[in-house]
Formats: C-alpha cells, structure tokens, sequence
C-alpha cells in the first residue's frame, strides 16, 4: 500500500550521522563497523532504497537546528546564526538529493498531484524519487522573522516551534512555560504564510498557547499517547481531543520509549519490554477512540532520529516493514478504506487543504 511517513530526519542522518542514505540500509550498517559515537551505530533502518521497498512515497523531511543557552547542558550551536547554517548545510544535502534524482520537493498541491501520478504509474519504485515536504523541528535557526520568509521560499512549509528542553521560541519537551512575545509573533507569521504548525514536542503551556492562538493548519507529526506512556513528551486525551478539533492529524512515532510504559534507556531492549507495531497500533487506536473515527491518525515514525534497532519495534528490521502494518490493523477490525486513511490518506487530505 502507497505509504506516507510525516517524520523522518534524514539530513541530519546524512549531515551528522555522515550517513550515505542513498546506499541499502545493509551497506550502512556495514560501513558502521566498530564506530561508537553513537548508540545507533550498525543498528540504522531508513535509507533511500529502504523507503522505495516499503512503497513509502513521500516523507515529511526535517531539518534541525538548535540554539542553546549558556546555561542549557543539551547539544546545540551557541548562536542563532549557526543554528541557521546548520539548516542550510541540511537543506543543501535534500538539494543535492534533488539534482541526483533521489528525492522530490513538493511545494504545492500541483506539485503534490505529480508526484502522486508519477508514484501510482504501475512502474517499478526502484528510480522513483522520494517526494518530500519540508519541515523544520524546533524554530531556534529563525534568527528573526524575516528569516521565516527566507525559509519559506526556499521551500520550508511546516514548523514544530519547539524541540527538547527551553526554545528561543518556545519551550519543549521536558521544560514549561507559556509562549513567549516572540513565539507569537512566530505564529502569526506562520498562519500569514500559510505554515503548518506541527504541535509535536511543544510543552503543554505553550501547546495551550498555540491551540488558542494559531488560526491555520495543524498537524502533530510524531506523537503517542499519554494515558499509554505517562510522560510530558507524549499527549492527553485532552490535548488530543483540542488536536481533533483543529482537524489535525497525529502521526504514530517508533521510539521505543514512547511506546511502552517503563523503559530505560541503555538499558531496556524493544523484545524484553515486548515492544513491537502493535504497541504503535495501540497508541493509534486510543486516538481513534476518542475521534470516534480514523480520521486523525497517520504514520509518523521518528526512525533513525538518533536510535536504531536497539529502540524501535523488534518486528521492524527495516522502514520498509511498515508494509506489515495493513494486516495488522486489519486483524483489529479496520476496513479497507479505514487503512488506506491512515497509511497515506489522511496525510493527503491535509497536505492538499495546507499546499
């Protein structure tokens, strides 16, 4: 089945991770032999040739960059302004991509429909280019608002304002705090954009903030369920339903951790903790409950953004595994238009309205 992923940080695999994701997931593990910088060495999914084995069409591609403060222990660029490079190194590389003939930007909804027709031609995957929208996780690289609009030609159509811990912006994951005078403004720049607002990863004072405030597209790209895994990363049934509201769709992550309750990091490995898809399929099916429909869900993995196999599903060896998910919620009891929803219909339906 045509298949969409809403959240893949595949130049920061490439950039950082020094990652040649044009080669089989195979090769890149191979070529990972004895490294240890990083947890996930030797243990990648997601490559290039993997997404067109799993008929993974089109990806919301990120770029990332973060600022911090002295007073901040994450990792991240000491200025705004290397923040920004970093992202323009990263939108260099999709670029790149592009003139290889790997991978497709869509900027419209013309854009959008070609791709689609090029995608469902009857041909083989094997030289179809990857078509992809752009998305920036965490709004620390816009040095000032005119940068928005900078970003924005240069084919930018999706922000999540914030990241992990406090944000020039707006504060994230593991931190608190309303939006500040300058993530409003963010905001309101957005909506006149036309820039979706992506909800993943904003603490739960500034998504409040954002609910009331922003006035055009919503979308929460990676994000489980906090009655499942009881953690602030993840949302509350009444951040869900304001999420329901606002006609978003939330896109099922593969973190380990925030799929089942109790792991430890380092420690917990995806089999002894029994994490496979059906504990996604979990998180999912509680969003569909509570819509009352399968209108709001999607995938939106988070593979390789910084863990491998060592922490997603164990049942997944590659992104191309997604394939098994049809039949799984087929065994639940979803219908055939059901899952057409939520492995690429529903991303559509909001692509189109935001494109």
């Amino acid at each position: 089945m045509f298949t969409i992923d809403a959240h893949l940080d595949l130049s920061m695999n490439a950039m950082e991770w020094n990652r040649n994701l044009r080669l089989p997931v195979k090769e890149i593990r191979e070529r990972e032999a004895g490294q240890t910088d990083k947890p996930d060495r030797c243990k990648g999914v997601v490559s290039l040739p993997a997404l067109r084995e799993g008929n993974i069409g089109i990806v919301v591609a990120t770029q990332i960059g973060r600022f911090v403060a002295p007073d901040n222990p994450l990792p991240g660029w000491f200025s705004p302004e290397q923040a920004w490079a970093q992202t323009q190194g990263q939108l260099a590389w999709y670029k790149a991509m592009e003139d290889a003939g790997e991978m497709k930007m869509i900027r419209s909804a013309a854009d959008l429909d070609a791709h689609l027709a090029l995608w469902n031609n009857g041909a083989p995957n094997e030289n179809k280019p990857i078509g992809y929208i752009l998305s920036l996780e965490g709004a620390d690289s816009i040095v000032d608002l005119s940068y928005l609009e900078k970003a924005y030609n240069n084919g930018l159509r999706a922000i999540g304002p914030a990241h992990y811990g406090p944000g020039r912006y707006a504060n994230g994951t593991d931190a608190t705090g309303h939006l500040n005078d300058l993530g409003k403004a963010l905001l309101k720049e957005m909506e006149r954009l036309n820039i979706i607002l992506d909800a993943t990863h904003l603490c739960d004072d500034a998504f409040w903030d954002a609910m009331e405030l922003f006035n055009g597209t919503v979308w929460a790209s990676h994000n489980n369920c906090r009655t499942l895994v009881d953690h602030n990363r993840q949302f509350s049934d009444d951040m869900i339903k304001a999420l329901i509201a606002k006609g978003a769709v939330i896109g099922g992550a593969m973190d380990a951790w925030m799929m089942v309750p109790g792991w430890v990091r380092g420690q917990s490995t995806p089999r002894a903790m029994n994490c496979n898809l059906e504990k996604v399929i979990d998180h999912m099916d509680h969003i569909c409950q509570i819509a009352g429909n399968t209108l709001h869900i999607g995938l939106g993995t988070d593979l390789d953004g910084a863990f491998g196999k060592e922490q997603c599903p164990y049942d997944l060896e590659t992104i191309a595994d997604l394939q098994l998910m049809p039949a799984l919620f087929e065994k639940r009891g979803y219908s055939k238009t059901d899952i057409e929803n939520i492995m690429h219909g529903n991303w559509l339906r909001i692509f189109r309205s935001a494109l």
